[in-house]
């Protein structure tokens, strides 16, 4: 009979009232390894044993780990300390000192077992490169280069620019076979049987659970949150509206310099989905995006430290409110992490299997991503990094050679990539670069102190901005809070805990590697100089969340499986258990709260109600009036008169009319309308002075200074 799992152990746990099958005392009695066996551990306790416990005989393994379930809520009570309205730092300090001198303790009293490093691959595989097709596709690079002149994509160029992609990647390549049957085959053989039947095991039924969690927190409510637009969306839908009126840009200038792939993707869903010229349109194509980051995060997981940890990243990352928060928004800030993490699992799983189609895939996720969202640019100095760090552990010994000609490979496919978007560099350097300038240097204002003391501020504050403060933008955040719940935040404190012992005792690169990611994968919030007020910035930080749940995710596994094992009955075993999803629950239950209640209120209150103007001209021009006799009256820091027309059904119009234009209403006959801020009301009697006998209402929002006039004029003959 095969050795029961712990899932088989759970799924008794869960039905008390079938009859026990497995009994863990004798199972552990089964266990232990016969006179003259050796058995090789897997955690690095047993590695330490010698030199912790030399001399002093064996401490028993068994009895309630007090130590670990000590340090977890000591780490609670600490991160409690630091949430707002009252943060205090001097307690949170405390209680978090005395939890990594509980979990130091527990790893020297074996109650914390750290797990191993990851395995590697010892070779790395040696194929010639076809360089044939190498310099074949150089003259269509070249041409594509060239034809991609005047900022646009045509068939010709995007024709040359794939020609050139497929050829270096078919000279890289390695072939291989399948070491098992691709999906479609293994379709074919169910379907082509006489019978056949599909077996789900709860592995199955815990997957369709967690992507069910992912969608409801990234799409659950996407219609009401966050629920209006900015002057931001107002200039990406009328880059959209330029794609689909056939400018194929490959840069789009507008409003200081925006890639490309939000407005082709929005310009996709807004047809496909039929959902038009809108903010749901912005919205689906950004929480989508940051949904398809999650199986790369759960796959990167997976290689570092195998299923389960795979599993728990997906989880921390899918309940998260900062991932959440930055794909709801409609703007381009979940492109950056949806290109890094793919990029970032086929670096590791390239240099871990030593295989060098691996950072092919890492090439194209790269160049893919470079029209994606600007901070990404940070990334391939990131990637030179962190190969160099590589270089520096046992693992590089005697394949230095291999790991910089995989490097090369990686920079040569993105930079094919790429090559749209640098002709469009050359031709207007200042344009492409003044975004990133005007934050680094002082393209829009001096730096307001040295930078060199303003970059270590910043790298402080984005450091401690998981635990802390994660920055005042509204927009993207729920202003001076952790970036993290309490439960993410104590466990990637342990988490990086754990993967700085790993590194220092194991030698392990990817544990420094994920350590170091963090902050280089921040830069492009740490290096705003210039605007140090931004730093620290969810969306700037954006790719930091892949290492962040990762390593979060190694201190929940590592802690988590210590309390389990460190339990002799079943009773306690199933007292762990409940601990454990009281501290899940917890941390779903928070985050819920910071996505659905605070920011969305937050930023009900920020956001001008564009979307009832909108409500109300559209009800105007299907009663008495018509769209173009509505009107706005602007005034200074009210609302984007372009999206009262996108919310209204008229993207294309504006809105805006100024009161030294109201005289030219006077020889319309027909019904008008005039919206104006509900303290406006210098200009509402300028327009009453031209129609004395208007009806004025009072639009009253609940929120405070939303109201706003509603002035009906009726038509005249």
């Amino acid at each position: 009979m095969p050795e029961p799992s712990i899932l088989d152990y759970i799924k008794e746990m869960l039905t008390p009232w079938k009859k026990r099958t497995i009994d863990l005392a004798r199972l552990e009695e089964q266990s232990e390894p016969a006179a003259g066996v050796t058995v090789e551990s897997t955690m690095v306790d047993e590695a330490l044993d010698d030199e912790l416990l030399a001399g002093k005989g064996q401490r028993d393994r068994h009895g309630f780990p007090w130590q670990v379930a000590g340090a977890i809520i000591l780490g609670v009570v600490g991160q409690r300390f630091l949430e707002p309205p009252d943060q205090k730092v001097s307690l949170a300090v405390l209680f978090y000192l005395l939890a990594v001198i509980m979990l130091g303790y527990g790893l020297w009293q074996k109650k914390w077992e750290i797990p191993a490093k990851m395995e590697e691959s010892s070779d790395w595989e040696d194929a010639p490169i076809r360089w044939k097709r190498i310099f074949l596709a150089v003259p269509f690079m070249l041409a594509a280069f060239l034809f991609f002149g005047g900022n646009r994509f045509n068939f010709l160029n995007v024709s040359l620019w794939i020609i050139a992609l497929i050829l270096t990647v078919s000279g890289f390549f390695i072939p291989r076979k399948p070491a098992s049957p691709g999906f479609w085959l293994r379709m074919k053989g169910i379907f082509s049987r006489s019978g056949f039947s599909i077996r789900i095991n709860p592995g199955v039924w815990l997957g369709i659970a967690l992507v069910v969690l992912a969608l409801f927190f990234r799409f659950g409510q996407l219609g009401e949150i966050p629920g209006e637009m900015f002057s931001d969306h107002a200039e990406k839908l009328m880059d959209v509206m330029d794609v689909l009126n056939g400018q194929t840009s490959i840069f789009f200038p507008r409003n200081t310099g925006r890639e490309a792939i939000q407005m082709y993707l929005t310009a996709f869903i807004s047809k496909a989905a039929g959902t038009g010229i809108s903010f749901m349109s912005l919205k689906l194509g950004t929480a989508l995006a940051g949904f398809l980051t999650l199986p790369f995060i759960y796959l990167l997981a997976k290689e570092i430290g195998g299923k389960r940890l795979g599993v728990i990243a997906f989880f921390l990352a899918a309940i998260a409110y900062w991932p959440n928060v930055i794909s709801r928004v409609g703007l381009r800030f979940p492109l950056y992490p949806l290109f890094v993490a793919p990029m970032m699992y086929f670096l590791v799983k390239g240099l871990k299997n030593k295989d060098r189609n691996q950072f092919i895939w890492a090439g194209l996720s790269l160049g893919l991503g470079l029209h994606g969202y600007s901070p990404i640019r940070i990334v391939p100095f990131v990637v030179v990094i962190l190969l160099a760090v590589f270089l520096l552990f046992p693992a590089a010994k005697g394949k230095r050679q291999q790991v910089l000609l995989a490097l090369i490979i990686l920079a040569v496919v993105s930079f094919v990539i790429f090559i749209p978007l640098l002709r469009y560099t050359l031709e207007d350097p200042q344009m492409f670069a003044y975004r990133a300038f005007t934050r680094l240097g002082t393209t829009e204002r001096d730096f307001p102190g040295s930078p060199v003391t303003i970059f270590f501020q910043n790298l402080w504050k984005s450091m401690v901005m998981f635990f802390y403060k994660n920055g005042n933008i509204w927009v993207h955040s729920v202003t001076d809070r952790p970036a993290l719940d309490i439960v993410s935040a104590v466990f990637l404190l342990f988490g990086g805990f754990i993967c700085l012992w790993r590194t220092i005792r194991q030698r392990s690169w990817v544990d420094a590697i994920l350590l170091l990611s963090v902050p280089l994968f921040m830069l492009p919030s740490i290096l705003s100089l210039a605007f140090p007020e931004e730093n620290p910035s969810l969306n700037r930080s954006g790719a930091a969340i892949i290492p962040v749940f990762i390593i979060a995710a190694v201190g929940m596994e590592t802690l988590f499986t210590s309390m389990i094992k460190g339990m002799k009955s079943l009773s306690g075993k199933a007292a762990a258990y409940v601990l454990i999803g009281l501290v899940l629950m917890g941390s779903i239950l928070q985050n819920h709260n910071l996505v659905f209640v605070q920011y969305k209120k937050q930023f009900d209150s920020g956001a001008w109600n564009t979307s009832q103007m909108g409500e109300v001209i559209r009800g105007f021009a299907a009663s008495t009036g018509t769209f173009d006799t509505a009107y706005v009256v602007p005034v200074a820091y009210w609302v984007d008169t372009r999206l009262v027309g996108i919310n209204a059904g008229m993207p294309a119009k504006d809105y805006a009319l100024w009161p030294e234009s109201f005289g030219e209403t006077l020889q319309e006959t027909r019904a008008k309308l005039f919206l104006l801020k509900g303290d406006d009301n210098q200009d509402l009697d300028i327009l009453l002075g031209y129609y004395p006998d208007a009806a004025v209402y009072l639009y009253d929002q609940e929120l405070d200074g939303k109201d706003f006039y509603i002035v009906y004029v009726p038509p005249t003959r």
